[in-house]
């Protein structure tokens, strides 16, 4: 498996939707899923891609002027558990450094709503992410927002 940095507009935004529409349990809302989708075309973007193509991806987005954002991450299922998206992680913490970055945040929802995302809370915690704060309305009622920060320095 190789983690490359995809840099063609069509590409980052065709791999998005491959990956995404086949998470479904995370990306279920079309509208938040097409928004991922379009956005993947300007920011940065890693891809993991296997023998037979793309296997997961990871965007970041700038935020402020120290801190970037991992915007959207997907691992297709078969793929979950196996290091992919910690490489992913990774190369995106390596680059956020190289480009002078100070911190990164990802947001998710929060621990103890729904067992698919507890999952991913303490996958992103296990890579180094610290609880930050929760914003209960940011998304929904049903979907408190908990943002997640890391030190890049």
């Amino acid at each position: 498996m190789l983690i490359v940095e995809i840099t063609d507009s069509n590409e980052k935004q065709a791999i998005a939707r491959e990956i995404l529409e086949a998470l479904t349990d995370w990306f279920g809302i079309e509208e938040s899923r097409e928004e991922y989708i379009s956005g993947s075309a300007g920011w940065t973007f890693f891809a993991a891609k296997g023998t037979e193509g793309p296997i997961g991806f990871l965007c970041l987005k700038e935020t402020g002027k120290s801190t970037v954002e991992l915007a959207v991450m997907g691992v297709l299922m078969e793929h979950h558990r196996s290091g992919v998206g910690r490489r992913l992680v990774e190369k995106a913490i390596e680059t956020a450094r190289l480009q002078g970055y100070e911190f990164m945040q990802v947001k998710t929802v929060k621990m103890g709503i729904y067992e698919d995302y507890d999952r991913t809370n303490l996958f992103y915690t296990s890579c180094g992410f610290k609880e930050f704060e929760v914003f209960p309305l940011l998304w929904d009622e049903a979907n408190p927002c908990q943002i997640y920060v890391m030190s890049l320095k």
